[in-house]
């Protein structure tokens, strides 16, 4: 299980968009140079943030990206799944049935149920967490994350 390199770069991204005090926003070379990334990787993120709907750019010499919607209204929840899907989808045992059509463990999967729940657990922290939390120091957002998986963790005792 990895956070992939697209992950990681698009949410710097956002952050680095979601902080600037730029009224034109910010430009791919700005976003190059400040992130450490190549314009090539910071276009291509970008394009892919834009389609998802969560900044807008604009042409021309005073042109830039911008969040399309302010930073609390964006979850990071919604962002990853944008840049690189969700760690466990319910079409992924249909994906890798082996050399069968169906799965030989499809009635009985304990490895489903470990994904599964793994899924819910990551869901219920990420689709809790805006970009506005993010752009909250480490120290904030550590205690954040603790306390909605404590509050995660005391619903899933009750059920």
């Amino acid at each position: 299980m990895k956070f992939n390199s697209q992950e990681e770069y698009g949410l710097r991204l956002l952050l680095r968009i979601g902080k600037s005090n730029s009224q034109n926003g910010l430009t791919i070379p700005e976003l190059s140079e400040l992130e450490g990334l190549t314009e090539a990787n910071v276009g291509k993120i970008l394009r892919i943030l834009r389609l998802a709907g969560f900044v807008d750019s604009s042409r021309g010499q005073m042109g830039g990206y911008k969040l399309s919607r302010s930073a609390n209204e964006i979850l990071v929840g919604d962002i990853l799944t944008a840049l690189g899907g969700k760690l466990y989808e319910s079409s992924f045992c249909d994906l890798h049935a082996g050399v069968e059509n169906i799965c030989t463990n499809s009635i009985d999967c304990s490895i489903r149920s470990l994904w599964k729940t793994i899924q819910t657990m990551l869901d219920g922290v990420l689709n809790k967490i805006t970009l506005q939390d993010m752009l909250g120091k480490e120290n904030e957002v550590e205690l954040l994350v603790t306390n909605l998986t404590e509050e995660i963790e005391k619903v899933s005792v009750r059920n």
